[in-house]
């Protein structure tokens, strides 16, 4: 199973110099709380997700290295489907109802170094805008880490002769989305199968299900509100930037509330808000209420 987002890779070597490059977890972070900054390793990047719409034909990256040493790192692009459960694998051809966006983005540099403490810019561009067909587009630019090169004749030989030696080295890589929209949106979100689990007496996890239907993606925050008997009103569950996108008709999802507000679950209502992201007024896409008992 792989995910965008964050991407941990590892190189293995051993004494007869035989290279393996196995690809470990992929791990997305859509479904936790996280800042507008996408980080992994050293590297930070922002924003953390492209929207080509209306006129707009650029978007400038910017990448910076918190680090203490020199980092490189190639720039390309993967494609992603999205699956129920909300996690993602690597595809090369697109499902039905899916578009990939690669043919009409164009970024430079595709190499980029950064020393310490230092930041660049990678600029991505609108091409052949002309071409596209009312809709969305979606691919996704991927940061890999390049490994440092290790001298030859500096690599450890293990003590006993008879065995070979492996050594891991961790490589980072992040992954974040371009989408391109064309045309007026039919997408509409709702709510459904709400449910309450208790995880080892000590973890209350809410599940639902998003329902998407319409030519586009949806995008927001999820805000989950507990109402007493008495109308005491607590925010008990917030997760920024959950997705769910085309062709996906259903994501499902979880998360744990906040085991140390002052609630009785058992008792009052659950109130799930699902909106956009906006520092102004955010739409609210749809809600929907859990009585307990």
């Amino acid at each position: 199973m792989k995910n965008p987002g964050v991407i941990n890779e590892k190189v293995s070597y051993t004494s007869l110099t035989y290279y393996l490059l196995p690809i470990c977890a992929l791990l997305i972070l859509l479904i936790i709380p996280m800042p507008e900054v996408q980080a992994q390793g050293n590297l930070l990047i922002t924003p953390r997700r492209v929207v080509f719409e209306g006129n707009k034909r650029s978007q400038d990256l910017n990448l910076a290295n918190t680090g203490q040493d020199s980092a490189k790192y190639n720039v390309s692009i993967m494609q992603y489907r999205m699956k129920e459960d909300g996690s993602f694998e690597e595809i090369t051809t697109p499902d039905l109802g899916q578009n990939f966006a690669d043919k009409f983005i164009r970024f430079f540099p595709r190499v980029v170094t950064l020393g310490p403490m230092e930041a660049q810019v990678v600029k991505m561009q609108l091409i052949k805008a002309d071409q596209l067909q009312p809709g969305e587009y979606r691919s996704h630019v991927y940061f890999r880490a390049v490994p440092k090169q290790t001298a030859l004749g500096t690599i450890e030989k293990p003590k006993d002769s008879t065995v070979i030696g492996v050594k891991l080295v961790p490589i980072f890589g992040i992954t974040i989305p371009v989408i391109i929209r064309l045309g007026e949106s039919t997408m509409k979100v709702s709510l459904s199968d709400l449910k309450l689990d208790v995880v080892n007496d000590t973890i209350t996890r809410l599940k639902l299900a998003f329902n998407r239907t319409g030519n586009m993606s949806v995008y927001g925050d999820l805000l989950v509100e507990h109402t007493s008997p008495t109308g005491d009103l607590t925010k008990v569950g917030i997760v920024r930037g959950i997705a769910v996108y085309t062709p996906n008709p259903v994501r499902r999802f979880q998360l744990d509330l906040d085991s140390k507000a002052k609630v009785n679950y058992h008792t009052g209502t659950l109130k799930v808000t699902y909106s956009s992201q906006s520092d102004t007024k955010p739409e609210k896409y749809t809600e929907a209420e859990l009585k307990l008992q």
